[in-house]
């Protein structure tokens, strides 16, 4: 390691190194972003996040050399408060809301955003998504009470934007460990299906066909149709399945799909959506664990950031992105976490083999936070 923090080389996992960075006060050098490329250094999407974070942070200094291949970052202070934010069209609402549901418990003064862009594209994951499973996580991590909300205004789905999101959230001086070692049968299934700037009758073709496939194993199932007209409807047209099936004890797995966006490849079906989201909500189901698979990090993060006590979390197979984020997190906090895997008893058929997770937070303390 340089002793002018930590270096980097190429643009994958580009967010998460940010993201520990501005946690951990720790200055970051990435290297040869994208130098082999026709098309070299920071795409438009990675420099709009960038000026999202300069936005939450009082203080930061960025430097990019002229081609865009290096970037240099010093973290200032998470300051909060309201902020407006045009996101890249390239991608979606989620992409940066993930960075800030990370970043907003340790802000200075309460967090208001608003963001403006994609809200549904097929890359990331989307408001709806995030707005059903994220938000329960962070609840468990005693980041709670009226201020934490997520609220879609307007939709827009890909190429065009046009969508809308309000975020809220308090601030935290400290993060409570957890232990979510039981993730529970499923007790229902619930779920939206949007349809903008096309015949409303898409979404519910979306839904019987969802339902034709998950009736067979719970009756317990309600699917929303929200069909978003005029000037809240974005630029482009678009339907999308979110589905989330929530166990006894409060877990949340989900899964989503959204329609081919408007001139990029072969349109699918309505009928075909809904059955393959639901065969991707029962394979969600299968890896199981308390969180899914697309809210691994953010857990993992809240857990390494907890009080210096001992917290455990059973998740199904971790993804790739959540491997590199234990790598970071090593990097950045120095903090191991213990993983044993735990194979399921014959009788339970409980799906695929689960990872424990086990690590003491570093006892994080949020220092940005003023005192009332």
């Amino acid at each position: 390691m340089a002793s002018d923090g930590l270096t980097y080389d190429g643009c994958n996992f580009f967010r998460q190194r940010l993201l520990l960075s501005t946690l951990s006060g720790k200055r970051v050098r990435i290297r040869n972003i994208r130098s082999k490329d026709d098309n070299p250094g920071l795409r438009d999407f990675e420099a709009s996040f960038i000026r999202l974070l300069d936005k939450v942070t009082n203080g930061t200094r960025i430097e990019i050399n002229q081609t865009g291949t290096v970037l240099f970052y010093q973290p200032g202070l998470l300051y909060g408060g309201s902020v407006e934010h045009d996101c890249n069209p390239q991608r979606s609402i989620g992409y940066y809301l993930e960075a800030l549901l990370m970043l907003a418990p340790f802000m200075k003064s309460p967090l208001k955003a608003t963001l403006k862009g994609v809200t549904n594209d097929p890359t990331d994951p989307s408001v709806d998504l995030l707005k059903s499973t994220a938000i329960s996580v962070m609840k468990r991590f005693g980041i709670d009470g009226d201020g934490l909300d997520l609220k879609v205004v307007k939709r827009g789905v890909a190429p065009g934007g046009g969508g809308e999101v309000i975020f809220t959230c308090p601030v935290r001086r400290t993060i409570k460990p957890v232990q979510l070692t039981d993730p529970g049968k499923i007790k229902r299934i619930r779920g939206v299906a949007y349809s903008v700037r096309v015949s409303p009758q898409m979404a519910n073709r979306i839904v019987d066909s969802a339902r034709s496939i998950l009736n067979k194993f719970i009756p317990d199932i309600y699917i929303y149709t929200d069909h978003m007209k005029g000037p809240n409807s974005g630029k482009s047209p678009g339907f999308g399945l979110t589905l989330v099936a929530e166990t006894l004890t409060g877990c949340f797995l989900s899964a989503e799909l959204s329609s081919t966006p408007q001139g990029q490849g072969d349109p699918i079906l309505p009928e075909d959506l809904g059955r393959n989201c639901a065969k991707l909500l029962l394979e969600e189901i299968h890896r199981g664990g308390c969180v899914d698979s697309s809210n691994q990090s953010l857990a993992l993060l809240f857990m390494t950031l907890g009080q210096q006590d001992v917290s455990k979390l059973l998740l199904g197979p971790l993804s790739p992105y959540t491997i590199e984020f234990l790598r970071h997190i090593r990097d950045f906090f120095q903090i191991m976490f213990k993983l044993e895997t735990q194979k399921p008893l014959e009788e339970e058929r409980r799906g695929g083999d689960k990872v424990l997770v086990t690590c003491v937070g570093v006892g994080y303390s949020n220092i940005n936070k003023t005192i009332k």
